[in-house]
């Protein structure tokens, strides 16, 4: 009798969270950005809203809560309540770079989290401004090296600082690190000669990277950019280099395991779109989804182990 019940109680128990999957969602949810309207990630994450939303017949509504290199953000998700209703788009900001790079860091990105899924990633590759004699990443080595602290790089992101600073470890070479507020203020004053190196997102430097006005060398994702097919990877010049800017989907901790994959069989199908891989092409952006929450997970923490072995490596001081 009480194996009887027992699978009684898991049936009823099964039966309810199916139902609650199938409700879902029953009101407008909310898809938290943790970088300012117009960025690479806030793009992508209105194409991907308005198409979800489509699929679930309910709106999903883009809110930005920018600032702190994404901890306002990130913040504010991890005590929303884990009903599938508050979504978080972020990026390795976030979840690989900041545990690093912060001290008194105010989340867990693996405790406060429930992984959905991998949406893609943004690109970045390795610009330099036309006045320096390099046409490759092996000649800017070389220029570098003759030339130590004649050139700087700009760092508005934790992207951009990583690679640039992993660049300087490998090669051996001294380079001026100037930070920037934002990727556009960086992107001005490369064109501008006030720095000549900077390692920028094909977001927010896609219709630069098309004009002479800088001078692509090098992508820093090892399996290259299908975006920038002539351009060759990093790992060319420096074998090994492999750095990425990945985007993905979050709820807070304890969200309903159901709603998790729903959200992740949706965004599976939606990514297949031809239609959206074109819009996201038109800001740079490459999809690369994961086939299940749990797979998301593993990378994500991946993701963060190898970012810190980066940032250790390279000395840079958490702040």
């Amino acid at each position: 009798m009480t194996t009887l019940r027992a699978i009684a109680g898991a049936v009823s128990l099964f039966a309810a969270a199916s139902c609650f999957a199938q409700a879902y969602p029953s009101a407008p949810i909310t898809m938290v950005v943790p970088f300012a309207a117009g960025s690479g990630t806030d793009a992508v994450a209105r194409v991907i809203a308005n198409k979800l939303g489509e699929r679930l017949k309910q709106a999903v509504i883009v809110e930005n809560k920018a600032g702190a290199s994404a901890q306002i953000g990130a913040g504010y998700v991890a005590k929303a309540k884990p009903d599938g209703y508050t979504l978080f788009m972020t990026t390795n900001t976030s979840h690989s770079a900041n545990p690093w790079l912060i001290k008194k860091l105010k989340y867990d990105p693996i405790k406060d989290f429930t992984p959905v899924a991998r949406v893609g990633e943004l690109p970045f590759a390795l610009v330099v401004h036309p006045s320096v004699p390099a046409q490759t990443t092996e000649e800017l080595i070389a220029y570098a090296k003759a030339n130590p602290e004649k050139l700087s790089y700009g760092t508005p992101n934790s992207t951009s600082l990583v690679a640039s600073e992993t660049f300087k470890f490998l090669t051996n070479t001294r380079i001026t690190s100037v930070p920037y507020k934002s990727s556009p203020q960086a992107l001005t004053d490369l064109v501008g000669n006030q720095i000549q190196m900077y390692v920028v997102d094909l977001g927010s430097g896609w219709s630069m990277l098309k004009t002479d006005r800088v001078r692509t060398l090098a992508v820093t994702a090892a399996k290259g950019s299908t975006l920038l097919p002539n351009v060759p990877p990093m790992a060319k010049a420096l074998p090994g280099f492999d750095i990425t800017s990945w985007n993905g989907i979050f709820g807070p901790a304890g969200m309903p395991a159901e709603i998790a994959e729903r959200l992740n069989a949706e965004l599976q199908v939606l990514l297949k779109e031809q239609d959206v891989k074109d819009q996201l092409a038109q800001v740079g952006f490459e999809v690369w989804p994961t086939a299940t929450p749990k797979e998301f997970a593993r990378y994500v923490q991946q993701q963060l182990n190898n970012w810190g072995q980066l940032i250790e490596q390279s000395k840079i001081e958490a702040q």
